[in-house]
């Protein structure tokens, strides 16, 4: 989501006259898009801003904004501490930014301004994406639910649902630049509908999104479990265009953490959901958040979670030691774990992930993946010439193209030859090299020459510098 939120800004901005500072050059402006999820987001913040002092200092005219999460908690506080901020502005505004800078140009003060519902859906704003083969789409922003180890629903506000023909649109524009991949984005992704009386609306959305022309790669995060149901894993199956990956947070695997979390499900419901999704696409590569050392977590609520763990049998986790978040209720709740107990328990965790992942991965030895090549992705290997890509079950995957030329964004057909706890490698010569309009989309924007087929949409380059 805040990925998603940081290429709006910079499209506003491109919209607004700026563009990218050159790499060596200092900048005119400088915008933090920042996240409340975790404690030390606020000590970054400050960190960051507080080595900007010198460089302000010393580049007459330079501007610095802070949006986000972080901005709509800490409000005008952020100039209080850091008076050389020129701009603060929160979730619900990010398109008042180019006004909010050229104001505090003008009035030579700083401008603070924070909206309590949304006014402009953050999607009909203008992008400059990241990628030309891969792409975020919004279909909801806000939380209806009430974790109470999270800030989100409070600096977020309640749910807003987009229209289905709305993010229809928006996805058919997009393939026709040459995207094939597309991540719909959500607080609560399976939720969507709720709003206008539909509950079935984001089944209904995955099966009109295997009928768009050109998306070859459909992907969704994140659904809530108490909300995740069966009409979802009959679309999933039946659509072949959405992809067979799930990121289903479980953040623990005791019951009792649970019912404190508010998480309005159990330790049964969640691996039933886990069975039948299995049931439905067998070779779904299942992912998950965990938080460990939830105040009054104790080594048998742990020991449950391991034991979740174990019968999931997730490709991976995304692992997280409980952080304090001032304004949610945890943040008061007796028997807060000691910081030592919670680092052990990570380690734990941590160690059993990778040691299921191992197991999992190797499984697909020898096996042969679709590989969506990827820029900037993994680790560069200059003596084995490796690139990187995702699978369609999401997982990492280093390749050797050998005596190929894939551009990111074309598709690689290989052999998995060896496997790792967090990638796949194939070092063989690849299947099949498919090019693609969003390779050639990749070509035109970083080497200005593409085939004749391709049909880019190129972004104007204006004066300013952000």
């Amino acid at each position: 989501m805040n990925a998603h939120d940081s290429e709006r800004v910079a499209g506003l901005l491109e919209d607004a006259g700026y563009q990218p500072a050159p790499d060596g050059e200092t900048p005119d402006l400088i915008v933090f898009n920042t996240c409340a999820v975790r404690e030390n987001a606020a000590d970054r913040l400050y960190g960051n801003l507080g080595h900007l002092l010198p460089v302000k200092k010393s580049h007459k005219g330079m501007q610095i904004a802070v949006g986000g999460c972080l901005a709509q908690m800490e409000r005008t506080r952020i100039t209080q501490r850091a008076p050389w901020v020129d701009v603060v502005y929160g979730t619900h505004n990010i398109g008042a930014l180019p006004a909010l800078l050229e104001r505090a140009r003008q009035r030579n003060e700083a401008q603070a301004e924070f909206e309590e519902t949304l006014t402009t859906f953050p999607s009909l704003l203008p992008a400059r994406r990241q990628s030309p083969y891969s792409a975020w789409v919004s279909i909801s922003v806000g939380c209806n639910n009430t974790c109470t180890f999270c800030i989100v629903p409070s600096l977020r506000g309640r749910e807003k649902d987009r229209r289905l023909g709305d993010i229809v649109a928006e996805i058919e524009a997009l393939t026709s630049e040459g995207v094939l991949e597309v991540t719909l984005l959500g607080q609560n992704v399976n939720s969507y509908g709720v709003e206008f009386g539909d509950r079935t609306a984001f089944s209904k959305l995955l099966r009109t999104c295997g009928q768009i022309d050109g998306l070859e790669r459909v992907r969704f995060t994140s659904p809530h479990p108490r909300d995740f149901t069966d009409d979802v894993i009959e679309a999933m199956a039946d659509t072949p265009n959405v992809m067979p990956s799930l990121h289903m947070p479980l953040q623990s695997g005791s019951d009792r953490v649970l019912k404190a979390m508010r998480r309005a499900y159990r330790r049964d419901r969640y691996l039933a959901i886990l069975d039948n999704v299995r049931k439905a696409i067998p070779d779904a590569a299942i992912t998950t958040d965990i938080i460990v050392g939830f105040p009054g977590e104790t080594e048998a609520d742990f020991a449950a979670t391991l034991d979740v763990v174990r019968a999931a049998r997730f490709a991976s986790a995304f692992t997280f030691r409980y952080s304090i978040r001032p304004g949610t209720p945890a943040a008061t709740m007796d028997d807060q774990v000691p910081a030592d107990v919670v680092q052990h328990r990570y380690d734990r965790l941590v160690a059993l992930v990778e040691e299921i992942a191992t197991q999992e991965n190797a499984k697909l030895d020898a096996t042969t993946v679709e590989v969506l090549v990827a820029e900037g992705e993994g680790r560069k290997d200059a003596a084995t010439h490796r690139m990187s890509g995702r699978a369609r079950d999401n997982r990492l995957v280093h390749f050797n193209p050998g005596g190929t030329t894939p551009r990111p964004g074309d598709v690689v057909t290989t052999t998995v030859t060896s496997t790792a706890p967090h990638y796949l490698i194939a070092d063989g010569e690849p299947l099949r090299v498919r090019r693609t309009r969003a390779g050639d989309a990749w070509q035109v924007a970083n080497l200005g020459e593409a085939t004749p087929e391709a049909r880019p949409v190129l972004l104007g380059m204006p004066s300013r510098r952000g």
